[in-house]
């Protein structure tokens, strides 16, 4: 989508309703290529379908208050500005980094007097709304229920998290997506031959341009500041060809050798995983940094680490598969590139962790009896007994409650006839599993009444 906010935050100033309708010739190609109608943006369809809340906002003219929930570049300021142009409304701009509750207060005089002698609606966006107390957030609460202001608030924080429940509950949610590749590209090669943009003086190289929709991110913003500086480069030397070597020269990015659909994405994740299970942290690290460079998404590698922490670590560290789910959990709420920090505690965490793949081992062998036909009857004493006629079929009886017992646990058979003594879970001895195994034989033998134990 080709949305873009601000480059630099710009304090509180009432601006024309056409705000996005103009951009500075000699401003960065990310303002220059900013959408002007929603029929100019690319992406995010889930808002833009016809009849969706955004469009009848842009379209009609009843005051809605949004809040823009997504990550940077994905067109926060973009969606305010369009709002503000397509209605004919007045336009002011906060940044939560520097601005006070005086300072919206004072914008918020200004709405009411406008509207009063004018019956002209204010849009007032305020950027990096979570950054904002909670009394500066209830300053906004009655302009915002009287709508003397159309609120447009972005953030790139969980707004259930970060923004109070009663400005949250009178506004409308709309959350932005990361570009993917296809529409980075559409944007990239429209900024090209645009005459807002590059109007053509630059071609870009197929290598170069794959690096740069890589090195973007779903970040509009972030491709066309790179773009434009590889232009400038290649401009400067005389060149209308946008090469790799210009691009990275540019952005100060080597490319990785890295494609995500092919063969690197299969053989660095292994080997990401084969340096984990071999204790190597350092390579580990590398994998890693390698797949963030390139793009990879993060939830991939979030999930081969809370995997790889059962699989390889299993029980041997019973803080391994808690770590590797933290950090899942981590690039969900924080997301990158702040999410590459958790990401590398939990790489380093199960590469330096003791090594067991008892658990993974236990589960196979059970899956494998059970295919192979030992999947026996349900011993009485273990079946359900609480419903009706139960007791006549002798479901439940004869069990022995293991918190009767001095020791809490009980000699009866829990395993079907045909698994009596099979022995699944065999604990590696290494890290907590010493432990374990010890734990694991004296309850084997106490269950089974001094039976032997078998496979």
């Amino acid at each position: 989508m080709t949305l873009f906010e601000s480059d630099v935050s710009r304090p509180a100033a009432p601006s024309a309703a056409g705000a996005a309708a103009e951009a500075d010739p000699q401003g960065p190609l990310a303002a220059r290529m900013r959408p002007r109608t929603l029929d100019e943006v690319v992406g995010q369809e889930h808002l833009l379908a016809p009849g969706s809340p955004l469009r009848r906002l842009v379209e009609g003219d009843a005051p809605m208050s949004l809040i823009l929930f997504g990550p940077p570049g994905t067109g926060k300021t973009t969606l305010a500005l369009i709002v503000s142009s397509a209605t004919n409304r007045r336009f002011e701009q906060l940044s939560a980094l520097n601005a006070g509750v005086k300072d919206v207060r004072e914008v918020i005089a200004r709405a009411k007097a406008e509207l009063t002698h004018q019956g002209r609606q204010t849009v007032l966006f305020i950027d990096e709304i979570h950054r904002f107390s909670k009394t500066q957030q209830d300053s906004l609460l009655a302009a915002v229920e009287a709508r003397h202001v159309t609120l447009v608030a972005a953030t790139t924080e969980n707004p259930f998290f970060s923004i109070v429940s009663p400005l949250l509950s009178r506004s409308l949610l709309l959350t932005l997506q990361p570009l993917d590749e296809a529409a980075v590209g559409q944007l990239v090669d429209r900024a090209i031959v645009s005459p807002r943009g590059l109007d053509s003086r630059v071609t870009l190289d197929a290598d170069a341009r794959a690096h740069l929709l890589r090195l973007a991110g779903g970040d509009a913003r972030r491709a066309l500041t790179a773009l434009e500086a590889a232009a400038g480069t290649s401009l400067a030397e005389g060149r209308a060809a946008v090469d790799l070597a210009t691009l990275e020269q540019a952005v100060d990015s080597a490319a990785v050798r890295y494609d995500r659909d092919g063969d690197q994405h299969y053989d660095v994740i292994s080997a990401f995983i084969k340096s984990i299970r071999g204790s190597d942290a350092d390579a580990a690290v590398h994998y890693l940094a390698r797949m963030i460079e390139a793009g990879e998404d993060p939830r991939f590698i979030a999930r081969r680490l809370v995997v790889h922490a059962s699989e390889d670590v299993g029980l041997a560290d019973p803080t391994a598969l808690l770590a590797a789910t933290a950090a899942a959990q981590a690039v969900q709420l924080v997301g990158l590139p702040e999410a590459r920090i958790n990401l590398t505690q939990a790489t380093v965490h199960l590469a330096l962790a003791p090594k067991s793949n008892a658990v993974v081992r236990a589960i196979d062998a059970a899956q494998a009896d059970v295919r192979n036909g030992l999947a026996g009857a349900v011993p009485p004493a273990l079946r359900d007994a609480h419903y009706a006629g139960a007791k006549k079929l002798g479901a439940g009886a004869r069990y022995v409650y293991p918190h009767d017992t001095a020791e809490g646990v009980v000699a009866q058979q829990y395993p079907p006839d045909e698994l009596v003594g099979r022995d699944y879970y065999e604990p590696a001895g290494r890290g907590a599993e010493r432990h374990i195994l010890e734990r694991v034989t004296k309850l084997r033998g106490l269950l089974r009444g001094g039976r032997r134990s078998g496979s």
